[in-house]
C-alpha cells in the first residue's frame, strides 16, 4: 500500500473531485475500485503534467511518442482504467499480470490485491520499464514486480495469474495468456475486431474463452510479436478503407471512383441510439463490413456524410458501398438511423445495410446484448464468417440475443 503523503493538499482535493466526477458517471460499481482511485496518487505517475490534467478523469496522457509524433504509451485516462478494473473483478489475495507499463495502473492492482496479493507489470520498451519502476517506487509501490518483456509471450516465471490485464490494444489473444491464467483466471484486454475496439472481460470456457462483459475504449496498439497492422488502403484524396483481413480483396479503384459518383440516402424508419453497441453488432454481421474514413473536407464539399470523420462501419460489394448515418426524427425517440450509399450497386448495397439496421433496432437495441467467446484455433485456421472475427490463433466468435 502507498505510504506518501500530499506535498500540499490541493492533489488530494482535484483526486477526491475526479472520484465524485467517476461516481457520477456510473463508472465506479464497487466500494474497492472507488477506495483505490481516492488512494493512489496519480500526479506521481504524470510528472510532466499540471494536476489539473493529471486529474482530469477522462484524459488520457501520451508518455512516449515515435519519430512520426504517434504515440507508443500512454497513461490511460482514469475512466477508462476503473472501468476495466470493474470488470476484472480483484479479490484480496489474487495473482495479476499486467501487460503495458505505466505505473498507476500497477499502483491500483497493488490496492486491490492487497498485502497478500501479487502485481507483475510487464513492458517491452526498457525506457517505459524504468520509468514505471521510478514512479511506483516514488509513490511507494515498491511491491510491485516490474518487469522487461514481450508480454506477448506472458511472463511464465511468474505464473499462473488470477487475472491478466491488458493495456494495450491486441489484436489477437496469444496462447500464453490463456496458458498462463489460473483455473479461475479472467482475462481483461482491449481486442480489436474489424476496426474497432472494445475491452472484453474473458472467462475460462473448456479450451475457449467467453466474455463476462464488454466495453468501448481505446488504447495504443501493442507492440512485439503481438503487433498487427490492418491494412489501409486510400480511395482518392480524402478517404480511405481500413481492413482487419489481409486476405480480403476489394476493388480500390472502383469503390475511389464511386466516393465522387451520385450519393443515395435510405431512411430506415428505425431509432438510432447506443451507437458503440450498433457498432459492434455491424461489424460481427458481415465479413464485407470495413471501416471507412474521410476527411472533414470531403464533408464539406457534401461528398461524404459526417459519420466518416471518426470512422464508421461500412459495406462493400464490388465497386459499391454503404455506411450508417442518422437524422433528427422524434417519431424514432429523437434520432433515425439510415444508409449513404454510392456506386453501381447503391441501391442493393442500401438495402442490405437496411436491414441490419432495422433488426438491430428491432432485436438488440439494448446494452450488453452480445456474447463474445474466444475459439482457439490452428494457427491461420480461423476464417471470417458472419458473427467471426478470423484471428492469428483462433476465431472471435459473436451472438446476439
Amino acid at each position: 500500500m502507498s505510504t506518501v503523503r500530499e506535498a500540499d493538499g490541493t492533489a488530494a482535493s482535484l483526486r477526491a473531485a475526479m472520484v465524485s466526477e467517476l461516481h457520477e458517471m456510473g463508472v465506479l460499481q464497487s466500494e474497492a475500485v472507488a477506495k483505490a482511485v481516492a488512494t493512489v496518487p496519480r500526479h506521481l505517475f504524470a510528472t510532466e503534467e499540471s494536476l489539473e490534467s493529471a486529474y482530469a478523469a477522462n484524459k488520457a496522457l501520451v508518455i512516449k511518442r515515435d519519430a512520426d509524433g504517434r504515440a507508443l504509451s500512454s497513461l490511460s485516462a482514469t475512466h477508462i482504467q476503473a472501468v476495466m478494473l470493474e470488470q476484472a473483478e480483484i479479490e484480496p489475495g489474487m495473482r495479476v499480470l499486467e501487460v503495458g507499463s505505466g505505473g498507476y495502473n500497477a499502483a491500483l492492482l497493488v490496492e486491490l490485491v492487497g498485502d497478500t496479493g501479487t502485481v507483475v507489470t510487464a513492458d517491452i520498451d526498457a525506457e517505459i520499464v524504468e520509468r514505471a519502476r521510478g514512479c511506483l517506487d516514488a509513490a511507494g509501490y515498491d511491491r510491485v514486480q516490474v518487469v522487461l518483456a514481450d508480454a506477448g509471450s506472458g511472463v511464465p516465471e511468474h505464473a499462473p495469474f488470477d487475472r491478466i490485464m491488458v493495456t494495450a490494444a491486441a489484436w489477437d489473444i496469444p496462447p500464453a495468456w490463456r496458458d498462463q491464467i489460473s483455473e479461475r483466471g479472467r482475462i481483461v484486454v482491449p481486442l480489436r475486431m474489424r476496426g474497432i475496439t472494445r475491452s472484453v472481460a474473458f472467462d475460462r470456457d473448456g479450451t475457449g474463452l467467453v466474455s463476462a462483459s464488454y466495453r468501448l475504449c481505446g488504447f495504443v496498439p501493442m507492440q512485439g510479436n503481438g503487433a498487427y497492422a490492418e491494412r489501409v488502403l486510400p480511395l482518392g484524396e480524402g478517404a480511405t478503407l481500413q481492413l482487419d483481413d489481409q486476405r480480403q480483396t476489394v476493388d480500390a479503384e472502383a469503390l475511389a471512383a464511386a466516393v465522387h459518383g451520385p450519393r443515395l440516402e435510405v431512411w430506415s424508419g428505425a431509432a438510432f441510439d447506443l451507437p458503440d453497441e450498433l457498432e459492434l453488432f455491424l461489424v460481427s454481421s458481415t465479413p464485407q463490413m470495413v471501416m471507412l474514413h474521410g476527411s472533414k473536407h470531403l464533408v464539406d464539399q457534401g461528398v461524404l456524410g459526417l459519420s466518416v470523420t471518426r470512422g464508421v462501419p461500412a459495406l462493400v460489394a464490388g465497386g459499391s458501398f454503404a455506411y450508417r448515418t442518422k437524422r433528427p426524427n422524434e417519431e424514432t425517440g429523437g434520432f433515425e438511423s439510415g444508409v449513404v450509399a454510392h456506386g453501381p450497386e447503391a441501391q442493393m448495397v442500401a438495402a442490405r445495410y437496411v436491414e441490419l439496421l432495422r433488426r438491430w433496432a428491432s432485436e438488440h437495441r439494448r446494452r450488453g446484448a452480445a456474447r463474445i467467446r474466444y475459439v482457439p484455433l490452428a494457427e491461420g485456421a480461423a476464417e471470417p464468417a458472419v458473427g467471426v472475427v478470423a484471428k492469428r490463433f483462433g476465431g472471435v466468435e459473436i451472438t446476439w440475443s
